[in-house]
């Protein structure tokens, strides 16, 4: 569900984060949750997603237009056994040659566009995650923008060209997650597109049967999504090295006292 994808788009983020430069908590954030936003638009291949309703008639047009050239394209390049389906849904959007070319063209468009470019991409990434995971996303990562501008170093130029890089590879690990979660799916995610595999050009990458879950049964509400929930909030800047502290300080014998104070 939407709600995974997005929740599983902020744990990349997080983990993600320090290795792009990401340190701090409100760069970590900003980051993170723009990650999370993008983990939701690979469904823009379907008119009911999220991502196609955003903003209307012009969202609905992009996803009328991808799923035209998904279709259009599973046609010209599908194998032997691939199956016989329209190739609109779970098909162009689902592959890693779309996560890295968006996070390319992401890269490019921030850099050429400045500062309006970037500020688009974090808004629409902060949009799409906001359905998904509440409305508490906005004013948090919000207040981390704001204390981001704040603290920014005066090189503006040189700010803005790093940043840039960030949000491609934000854009490119949400479209990544979100296939790798589709894959963990009964259907499958044929994201190796278009490497062929056992006479399929569109190969369905799913994990042996009794790995595989149902969308939005048992094992994703109940076992799925409250792991990825408790991961959501360690992953965050400080937060494990702040429990182990007060851990280690409630299990020593100079710490308890000092609790018990």
């Amino acid at each position: 569900m939407g709600r995974t994808h997005a929740l599983t788009g902020w744990c990349a983020g997080l983990a993600l984060a320090p290795a792009v430069g990401a340190g701090t908590v409100h760069q970590a954030v900003v980051f993170a949750a723009t990650t999370a936003g993008f983990a939701l638009l690979p469904d823009l291949d379907h008119p009911g997603a999220r991502a196609s309703r955003l903003l209307g008639w012009f969202t609905g047009a992009i996803s009328w237009l991808l799923r035209r050239v998904s279709a259009a394209l599973y046609a010209l390049t599908k194998g032997p056994r691939d199956e016989k389906v329209t190739g609109k849904h779970r098909h162009l959007s689902h592959t890693v040659l779309f996560a890295v070319g968006l996070g390319f063209l992401t890269s490019w468009g921030t850099t050429e566009g400045g500062p309006w470019a970037v500020f688009g991409v974090v808004v629409l990434g902060l949009l799409l995650a906001e359905g998904a995971l509440g409305d508490w996303l906005l004013p948090v990562s919000g207040a981390a923008i704001g204390w981001w501008v704040w603290t920014a170093p005066p090189d503006k130029a040189a700010q803005l060209a790093e940043i840039s890089g960030w949000l491609g590879i934000a854009v490119a690990a949400g479209c990544f997650v979100h296939c790798l979660g589709d894959a963990l799916t009964e259907s499958g995610c044929p994201f190796l597109f278009p490497i062929p595999i056992a006479g399929e050009t569109w190969y369905e990458i799913r994990p042996p049967k009794p790995l595989r879950f149902r969308t939005g049964k048992k094992v994703e509400n109940r076992l799925i999504f409250p792991v990825f929930a408790v991961a959501a909030v360690l992953l965050i800047p400080g937060v494990r090295e702040y429990l182990f502290t007060t851990a280690q300080s409630l299990f020593t014998p100079d710490g308890a006292q000092t609790a018990v104070q």
